[in-house]
């Protein structure tokens, strides 16, 4: 089977066990999900679900992050580390978005990018969870390591493991396939001890392959 191939089945497999993946970031709307999407870089979920519950009642607009004053959103989001570009990010880019962009956030990648704080990464999100766009795909720590470690690419540059996944997963998938990565990277997959014995993919998966087969 070629690399097109598998990523179908990985799809389809992983499909039936998290039918319904969606990004574990808390948002209601536009200046939410920007909001948490720029928090969550190095930084767990979990955690920035918890700090957004205080942020998001204070900050509503993004006029609201261009008139803050910096000092109380470096104390609010402290935890999330980082704080004092994250706080600059939140400030500078509520401005540019209330000013530039008339408080909407941008719709095309390249404008999203100009933005403070905003990747390739942040930018991919931001499009497919509030704009159900895919004009990339969003490669974070679980899956660029799923995806490497299945076979599916041989770098670990996320830049570099975009511009091959794109070419080998149907591109209204782009946004679920990236999402199944995480959840099955969370759950299955993980970093220090993957459970490889109740893989449901494992049987595709060079990793499996190299280290578990052949101590059989």
């Amino acid at each position: 089977m070629n690399k097109k191939q598998i990523s179908k089945e990985i799809y389809n497999i992983l499909l039936k066990k998290y039918p319904s993946p969606k990004s574990a970031l808390n948002f209601s709307n536009e200046v939410e999900v920007w909001a948490s999407v720029i928090l969550s870089a190095q930084c767990t979920d979990k955690r920035v679900n918890i700090v957004t519950k205080e942020l998001f009642k204070k900050y509503k607009t993004f006029k609201d992050y261009k008139n803050s004053d910096i000092e109380e959103l470096k104390k609010i989001i402290h935890s999330t580390g980082f704080f004092n570009s994250k706080a600059k990010y939140l400030k500078d880019g509520g401005a540019m978005l209330a000013d530039k962009y008339k408080s909407k956030l941008p719709k095309e990648l390249k404008e999203l990018i100009k933005l403070p704080g905003v990747g390739r990464k942040v930018a991919n999100v931001i499009l497919s969870e509030q704009f159900q766009i895919n004009e990339g795909m969003a490669i974070d720590t679980h899956n660029k390591r799923v995806i490497h470690r299945i076979g599916l690419t041989n770098s670990k540059d996320p830049k570099v493991i975009e511009k091959e996944i794109v070419k080998i997963v149907d591109k209204k998938n782009w946004n679920t396939f990236s999402l199944l990565m995480i959840e099955h990277g969370r759950e299955t997959c993980k970093a220090i001890k993957p459970r490889c014995k109740e893989c449901k993919i494992s049987k595709y998966c060079s990793f499996y392959r190299k280290n578990y087969i052949k101590k059989v």
